[in-house]
């Protein structure tokens, strides 16, 4: 496995913006994505995507075969395919694959195709809903979009999900297997999924926020957004001119089969992946410049990251900047991986790491005196990702700056 994985292009779209510069500004703004949510009454907050319209992105075309996580998926990958240079054109003569990471996929359609069988019978579901009843129904639809003829593939790992698509699309192309793939992650919010964290007594009783790694943090908030990076093997890229901005080093996953039950092994099972993410890169901890946390309000699953990271850094974690963008968008699940990855390696480029929005006062005991309100200007070449969910699933990236 000696291919370099570069990246080419990065599509975002996400509740404080649908592009990287403009998203980077808003996180060092403070701004957060949080709101009133508009698809159906609750007292919940949410990272609800504002004004979505995927003809904005895709063009005045018959949308009906794709619902809200499709449009929302093959929206942030037009962004990424345009950004990345590869043309309708290229893509008719060349077979680009996608990996696309999501918990719940098309859950709502799912659930309003069920229920409408249920209460009124099979001859009124909607035949149209009927292809997006599984959960690789996004992925195949933006495949089937833009004409994406390669491997085809959606992992389902937790919030992990997709920050993992981005870890296993680099190894297809380290092995050499393939050239080029659009990986990324996607998620809609939705009434289905609110009540599954709300019965789970997950979501923050804090209403109207939810501050990563906060003394008086309850739980998370969910959002919703995608997010989608092109990853070539480097080579190709330098042959037809590309633009590389990044490169993908190495990445690390790991698994707690007591699902969050345990704290002791639900922050070794964290430290795992680092470690193995390291590995991969073949680079030190000193070589860390910046973390992108996973935290999202979880009072248990904060404390067992904050003790991940100081375990794994040591006396490095006292000037470690830490940065936690579900602060400001919510807990995306399998589009937070991917849109932590976009948003990291824009900060990289700007030189400045967006403070932790809404943190003012850090848990006693958190060994994390980097993670803070304001911005951190350094320069960053390597900075380490982390996608953590309580269901036992656990991932680590090193994205480098090129």
């Amino acid at each position: 496995m000696s291919q370099r994985v570069v990246i080419t292009g990065k599509g975002i779209i996400s509740s404080l913006s649908d592009q990287a510069d403009t998203l980077h500004k808003a996180l060092c703004a403070g701004q957060c994505g949080l709101g009133s949510i508009g698809f159906f009454e609750t007292q919940h907050m949410g990272g609800e995507v504002p004004n979505f319209n995927a003809r904005h992105y895709l063009g005045d075309v018959n949308l009906r075969p794709l619902d809200r996580i499709a449009q929302l998926a093959a929206s942030a990958a037009q962004l990424a395919l345009k950004d990345s240079n590869w043309t309708p054109e290229m893509r008719a003569e060349q077979d680009v694959g996608i990996v696309l990471g999501t918990v719940f996929s098309s859950v709502h359609t799912i659930g309003a195709f069920d229920q409408m069988a249920i209460t009124r019978g099979p001859r009124f579901v909607k035949p149209l809903d009927f292809a997006n009843t599984v959960i690789n129904a996004a992925t195949g639809q933006t495949a089937i979009w833009h004409n994406l003829r390669g491997l085809n593939s959606t992992l389902s790992t937790g919030a992990s999900s997709g920050l993992q698509a981005i870890g296993y699309a680099s190894d297809l192309i380290k092995s050499g297997r393939i050239s080029m793939l659009l990986a990324g992650g996607a998620e809609e919010l939705c009434f289905e999924a609110l009540f599954g964290f709300e019965r789970a007594k997950l979501l923050s009783s804090r209403v109207e926020t939810a501050v990563p790694f906060d003394a008086g943090r309850t739980g998370l908030i969910l959002g919703e957004g995608a997010a989608f990076l092109m990853l070539e093997d480097a080579e190709q890229a330098h042959l037809r001119g590309a633009s590389i901005i990044g490169e993908i080093k190495g990445y690390g996953t790991a698994f707690d089969p007591n699902r969050g039950q345990n704290a002791d092994k639900l922050c070794a099972a964290m430290g795992m992946a680092i470690r193995a993410a390291l590995a991969h890169a073949q680079l030190n901890p000193e070589d860390i410049d910046c973390i992108s946390a996973s935290a999202c309000g979880s009072p248990m699953g904060d404390r067992c990251e904050a003790e991940a990271i100081a375990a794994m850094f040591g006396d490095q974690t006292a000037s470690l900047p830490i940065t936690a963008i579900k602060s400001a968008l919510g807990e995306t699940l399998g589009a937070s991986g991917a849109l932590q990855t976009g948003a990291l390696l824009e900060h990289m480029h700007q030189g400045v790491l967006p403070g932790i929005c809404g943190l003012n006062t850090l848990e006693d005991g958190l060994h994390l005196p980097m993670a803070k309100k304001e911005n951190c200007t350094l320069p960053m070449q390597n900075g380490l990702i982390l996608s953590f969910g309580l269901d036992g699933n656990m991932c680590a990236l090193v994205l480098s700056k090129v």
